[in-house]
């Protein structure tokens, strides 16, 4: 081969490589995000298109489990998450030692205290019989519920786990009864009021609007976007939270769930 002709080539490749360049410069930042199925992966969808204007592309990865997702992102084949609330995250970091921390909250599925017959809360007489889920999580945070509303007093310290030993001031002398989270719907017809997950409500073809008490939407039990720790203060963060925090999307989650699920920024 003549000096004549592999100097060509090489000119050839430096200027592919010149020409290449600015080409592999503006390709977006992959960020491979979990996320449950349903409301939280559809959201994110609708994100995408946003991320990618300013400069993300998202990979959406669902997962069925709630554990999952936490072990994927400590272990680096996430770099972020979207389906859990801080009370959940807490948990785990404590149990599993995750480094693991919230960058921004998403949406809600607020529990509500519903009635079959009762339009409101004034309407339910003294002495009667409340049920609320039977789990320590969902249990507790229907007695937070009633706490907040100002239908019982809780102990103080009590955390985000109480017990129905837990209140020390019931004036409507509600009697509470604790059963399975699956049969609260079912259990409208035998007592004044029920607290109902919104996912067992959406089944039941209950109206999540129509809950005569309901959780504020950017209470502790909204949900989050989670990055590892070491992460936290990356530029893709604040450009993933931006993506997400806007307009489109509110109006989106307004528009697509009529209020089972609220936006909590």
């Amino acid at each position: 081969m003549s000096i004549f002709v592999s100097r060509r080539i090489a000119l050839g490749l430096a200027a592919s490589f010149v020409i290449a360049a600015p080409a592999l410069a503006q390709q977006n930042q992959v960020v491979r995000i979990g996320a449950s199925p349903g409301p939280h992966a559809e959201i994110l969808e609708k994100v995408k298109p946003i991320a990618a204007k300013n400069g993300l592309d998202l990979k959406i990865i669902e997962f069925s489990d709630y554990v999952v997702p936490n072990q994927a992102l400590a272990a680096g084949e996430l770099e972020a998450n979207s389906f859990q609330n801080q009370p959940y995250l807490d948990n785990q970091v404590k149990d599993r030692g995750f480094k693991i921390v919230s960058v921004g909250l998403t949406v809600n599925f607020p529990l509500g205290i519903y009635s079959s017959k009762y339009k409101s809360w004034a309407e339910v007489p003294d002495g009667t019989t409340v049920a609320i889920q039977n789990d320590p999580t969902n249990g507790g945070r229907s007695l937070l519920l009633l706490q907040d509303k100002g239908v019982i007093k809780l102990k103080d310290g009590v955390g985000f786990k109480p017990t129905v030993a837990d209140i020390v001031s019931n004036p409507k002398k509600l009697k509470i009864i604790e059963i399975e989270a699956a049969q609260t719907p079912r259990s409208l017809a035998d007592v004044a009021a029920a607290a109902i997950n919104t996912n067992y409500a959406v089944d039941a073809k209950i109206e999540p609007t129509s809950a005569i008490l309901r959780e504020d939407p950017k209470g502790p039990y909204v949900n989050l976007i989670a990055v590892r720790e070491a992460d936290k203060d990356k530029p893709w963060v604040k450009a993933l939270l931006a993506s997400y925090h806007t307009p489109e999307i509110k109006a989106f989650v307004a528009e697509r769930f009529k209020g089972s699920v609220l936006a909590g920024w």
